[in-house]
Formats: C-alpha cells, sequence, structure tokens
C-alpha cells in the first residue's frame, strides 16, 4: 500500500520501521522541523527523520499545516493511507479527508482512557496495572475516532515511563502492521469510542514534580516512576533540592511523621510518609550534579536521621 507516514519522536520509529518490513511504499514522511538541543544548541533532526533518511525515503517538515501548502504536497505523494504516530500536530479536515483509505493514528493507551499528550506517564502516575495500545480512525476531535483495533499489556510494579514507553511504541508498530495488512484487505471493524468513558492526559508540567512526603509511599513511587524522563520528580534533602529517579516503597510500617529520614547509606535513604509508610530512595540527581546511586551522593551529603 502506498502510506504517507506522520511521526516525531522515538515512539514513532518503530511503526515506520514495522511498516518498511512488511513492503508497504511509504512514498514521505512528514514530521516536525529539527529543533536545537544540548548546550550548543545544535540543530537536531527527529528520530523519525533519521530513520527515514537510512531507508532513503523523502522527508518533510512543514511549520504550517492549514495554509493549503501542506496538502498540495500530499496531493502530489498521492497517498492511498496517512498513518500517524506521535506526530505533534493536529491535522486539518481536508488532509483528514484526502487519502482514500483514510487517515489512521497510533495512540498510547487503551482508548477512550488516556486522550491527549502524555498516557503513558499517566497511566504510571495514576498507579494503573494494565494499559495498551489503540490504533484508530482519526477524527477531528483529539483521539476520539472510531477504534480499528487494541491490544493490552501489563504494567510492571516498578516500571517507569520510560521503561513502558519503550515496550509500547514497539507493541504499536506490531498492531499498526497488522492492522494495516487488515486495511488492505478490507476486514477492519469500526468501534465507536464511549465517549462518556474519555479521560484526559494532559501535557506534563515542572508543577508535577515536587514530592509530599504527607502522600502514602505508593502514590509517591508512582510520581517517581511517572515523571521519567521528565520533569522527575524533585525533593530536598538536607536542604539540597534533588531529582529523585529510582525508588521503591517499602513494605514494614514506621511511625516516624512524613518526611523523616529513617535511614541514610548503602541501601539508599528512606522517607516515611504518609499512613506509617516509607519510600527508599536509590538514585538521584542533585542540581548542578550528575545523576547517581543515592549511597554515592551520601559519600559527600551526610543526612541527619529524624
Amino acid at each position: 500500500m502506498r502510506i504517507l507516514f506522520m511521526g516525531t519522536p522515538d515512539f514513532a520509529v518503530p511503526s515506520l520501521e514495522g511498516l518498511l518490513k512488511a513492503g508497504h511504499q511509504v512514498c514521505g514522511v512528514f514530521t516536525q522541523p529539527d529543533k536545537p538541543k544540548n548546550r550548543g544548541m545544535k540543530l537536531l533532526p527527529t528520530p523519525v527523520k533519521v530513520c527515514a533518511q537510512a531507508h532513503n525515503i523523502p522527508v518533510y517538515q512543514p511549520v504550517k499545516l492549514r495554509d493549503g501548502t501542506a496538502l498540495e504536497l500530499i496531493e502530489e505523494l498521492a497517498p492511498e493511507l496517512i498513518v500517524v504516530a506521535a506526530y505533534g500536530r493536529i491535522l486539518p479536515d481536508e488532509i483528514l479527508e484526502y487519502p482514500a483509505r483514510g487517515c489512521i493514528n497510533v495512540h498510547s493507551s487503551l482508548l477512550p482512557r488516556y486522550r491527549g499528550a502524555a498516557p503513558i506517564n499517566w497511566a504510571v502516575l495514576n498507579g494503573d496495572e494494565i494499559t495498551g495500545v489503540t490504533i484508530m480512525h482519526m477524527a477531528a476531535e483529539l483521539d476520539a475516532g472510531d477504534i480499528i483495533a487494541q491490544r493490552s499489556t501489563p504494567i510492571g510494579p516498578r516500571e517507569d515511563a520510560w521503561q513502558l514507553y519503550c515496550r509500547l511504541a514497539e507493541l504499536g508498530g506490531e498492531l499498526l502492521a497488522e492492522t494495516v495488512a487488515a486495511i488492505a484487505a478490507g476486514t477492519t471493524s469500526r468501534t465507536p469510542q464511549d465517549h462518556a468513558r474519555s479521560t484526559l492526559a494532559p501535557m506534563l508540567t515542572k508543577d508535577l514534580s515536587p514530592m509530599d512526603w504527607g502522600r502514602p509511599a505508593q502514590a509517591l513511587h508512582n510520581q517517581v516512576r511517572g515523571l521519567i524522563p521528565w520533569p522527575a520528580a524533585v525533593t530536598e534533602l538536607g536542604g539540597k533540592r534533588c531529582k529523585v529517579y529510582s525508588a521503591v516503597p517499602e513494605s514494614t510500617l514506621v511511625s516516624a511523621r512524613p518526611g523523616a529520614i529513617l535511614e541514610a547509606g548503602k541501601t539508599g535513604i528512606l522517607v516515611a510518609c504518609a499512613g506509617g509508610t516509607a519510600l527508599r530512595i536509590l538514585e538521584l540527581q542533585p542540581d548542578g550534579g550528575k545523576r547517581m546511586k543515592a549511597a554515592d551522593y551520601l559519600r559527600g551529603h551526610p543526612l541527619e536521621l529524624g
């Protein structure tokens, strides 16, 4: 099938590679413009652009989609199907209506749950035990189109959002290849979403970072896991601000007030939380420093217990 692919981050790469492996003709790739990154602010290509160029696929990076130029380009490419995976742009109606076989999207949740920009993070933040990927027909309303296929997967109790992101990217690529084959064979069905059951997964902000030790340890554990790699959970240890990258709740009950440091040694930093629970910090990054094991941090920053 002749396909135009639209995607930007690492999540979209397995979907593009899956289409190519299945033998489809990817006539072009739309991705976000290169952006300056790192200290040198050098313009870096998106992961999807790197993948497309490695396969000699034409890459287009339109700044605007609503001025008619993107539609003209699509008409020249003449795709039968448009596949979108984490492109990061809303497609106007004239683009959605162009391909004969429609526009489909790879979304990293079990819709209608978690519509929006950060479904993987919010699944972890909320302590969900199961998530998955959805292939859907695109509609004007965000992530509200009819469902074609879904596949679920458990979330590991210590799995963080980045680890889950990588797994769902692969799962999405596999399900996309199967779905496109079914579209080509004319064997797909459409299931309208139950909009009354929809929930939102808005973009993450640094306002989510501060850790409140007056919450139970499991909730803080979910916060740490759910905010990786950005913006990361943040706390103060001995008056110094640190990002927390790895932690685990303890099963033993404690009687100390929330926020009290119970242990600080080779096994990490144990902090009292609400309800007699405690969280052990295993890995952190102090402001201006590098990411390290909590035990290594303690060698230069001893903490007073209690």
